[in-house]
């Protein structure tokens, strides 16, 4: 007889609709995180903690305001430092 997939029960809702982003607190404000191996970072963006490229390849992080739920306007690649000093720098923009 083969094998039925039944759907995971007591997986919170909003963690299937963000990719399995982690819900993180901070005095910034209730954000939504998802850390992106290098493997799967592809693409080159500029992180808006200190304003430098983050390259393909590069391990890094996606956060966006909880609030904003998968709202792709408000999702910020961020080198996985700047974001974890996030509350000594803010996001500058130097160009």
């Amino acid at each position: 007889m083969p094998r039925r997939n039944r759907g995971h029960r007591g997986r919170p809702e909003p963690r299937a609709a963000t990719g399995w982003a982690r819900a993180e607190s901070a005095p910034d404000g209730e954000w939504l995180v998802r850390t992106v191996p290098g493997a799967q970072a592809v693409k080159v963006y500029r992180c808006p903690g200190c304003d430098h490229e983050i390259g393909a390849g590069v391990p890094h992080v996606v956060a966006w305001p909880a609030d904003e739920a998968g709202s792709v306007a408000d999702r910020r690649h961020w080198h996985g430092a700047c974001w974890q000093a996030r509350a000594r720098r803010r996001p500058t923009r130097r160009r």
